[in-house]
């Protein structure tokens, strides 16, 4: 299982990358695997400021509807919208094509409340 040393990871199986005050923002390998054929992905939050833990958009597999979680709070600033045609993507590249959002980050300190790669990894295995 891909899990990249240079994101952060929420217990709900989001990743973060930080770019600066930027991040990016998509569901983990284990995630996807675990959703099967991503069907739809929704977001209509785009411009609205949310905060850690709210729900920002919605992603939709052929067994299964589930919620997607701010890994902190931010600003939505862009959806990716190949996924509106090709959500698909997810299952086939969840860290790069597959991102869901961009957001300018209020709170840069929420940073350390996120898991790296090693307590993600134990997490997933429980």
């Amino acid at each position: 299982m891909n899990i990249p040393a240079e994101l952060k990871y929420t217990k709900d199986h989001e990743w973060i990358r930080i770019e600066g005050k930027k991040g990016v923002i998509g569901i983990t390998d284990f995630a996807q695997k675990e959703l099967g054929d991503i069907v739809f992905v929704e977001v209509e939050t785009v411009d609205e400021t949310l905060e850690e833990g709210e729900t920002f958009g919605t992603i939709e597999a052929v067994k299964t509807v589930s919620d997607l979680f701010m890994p902190i709070s931010g600003t939505i600033t862009e959806y990716n919208e190949d996924l509106t045609d090709n959500p698909e993507v997810i299952n086939k590249d969840p860290f790069g094509k597959g991102w869901i959002v961009k957001i300018d980050i209020t709170d840069l300190g929420q940073i350390a409340d996120l898991m790296n790669t090693d307590a993600y990894k134990a997490h997933i295995e429980g």
